[in-house]
């Protein structure tokens, strides 16, 4: 990152809100932002970071949970491309490629995990463990983005998809082998900047169209049923108990209804 653009991200907050939203969604923004936490790391971990000894049971409990966090991330990468095409502006269009390139190595490094663990055929494997909610809420989100409904499809994508990731993995890292802590570590931190887009855009659609937000509402109300059974599937698979799921289920309802769509 070059030395000016340093100097402007330190001033971002003395910018007017049209030059700091195009100065986040920049892709020397971006670049500088990703930088810090991917330096030194190999496929989303360090080279020198030990594989653990899994006992069977946990490690095909695992693989289960990363293929199905495949199938996830391969909706938010499909979905991020799709709305490249009906973004209102470029400044969008613009934050969105650089989420296309975060959604690829999500991929990527979750399917390299894959082969870490012993899983010669990752696709087949995943469309083999894919779990039913999952593949539900991909298929309806896809729906939104090739209907080109701007404001569902972001909501869909950048503030219900994202919150359940970043509460499915940060939950998990909590838990989780020494590798795959880290590679669910950086993703969660891909996941925060893919949220505040989607907070920012959906929060200035809201205040400047009323009728948004009781629209969104509803599309809420359709697609949490599809997260919450997704939740259930995804954390029982990883052994988590009643109560810690119904913490999970907490963690993502409060990062929907910061803004305000309870």
């Amino acid at each position: 990152m070059s030395g000016s653009a340093v100097s402007e991200t330190h001033d971002l907050h003395a910018m007017d809100p049209a030059r700091f939203r195009e100065q986040v969604h920049s892709f020397e923004f971006w670049f500088g932002a990703v930088q810090g936490y991917l330096e030194g790391l190999e496929y989303g971990h360090r080279p020198d970071t030990s594989e653990a000894e899994l006992s069977e049971g946990d490690r095909d409990r695992l693989i289960t949970a990363l293929c199905n966090y495949c199938v996830g991330e391969t909706a938010a990468l499909e979905g991020a491309g799709g709305l490249i095409q009906i973004a209102p502006n470029r400044a969008a269009k613009i934050f969105l490629s650089t989420q296309v390139v975060d959604e690829g190595r999500h991929l990527e490094v979750l399917v390299h995990r894959l082969g870490e663990l012993g899983v010669a055929d990752a696709e087949a494997e995943i469309q083999r463990r894919a779990g039913a909610p999952l593949l539900e809420f991909k298929r309806r989100l896809l729906e939104l983005v090739r209907g080109g409904d701007w404001d569902a499809a972001i909501f869909a994508q950048n503030v219900i998809l994202e919150a359940m990731e970043f509460s499915v993995f940060n939950a998990h890292a909590e838990t989780a082998d020494a590798r795959t802590r880290e590679v669910l570590q950086g993703i969660v931190r891909d996941e925060r900047r893919h949220l505040g887009f989607g907070e920012n855009e959906l929060g200035r659609r809201v205040r400047s169209h009323p009728g948004v937000r009781q629209r969104l509402v509803g599309i809420r109300r359709e697609l949490d049923a599809m997260v919450l059974r997704t939740f259930e599937d995804s954390m029982a698979k990883l052994g988590a108990t009643p109560a810690r799921r119904a913490d999970l289920a907490r963690s993502y309802r409060l990062a929907v209804e910061r803004l305000g769509f309870a």
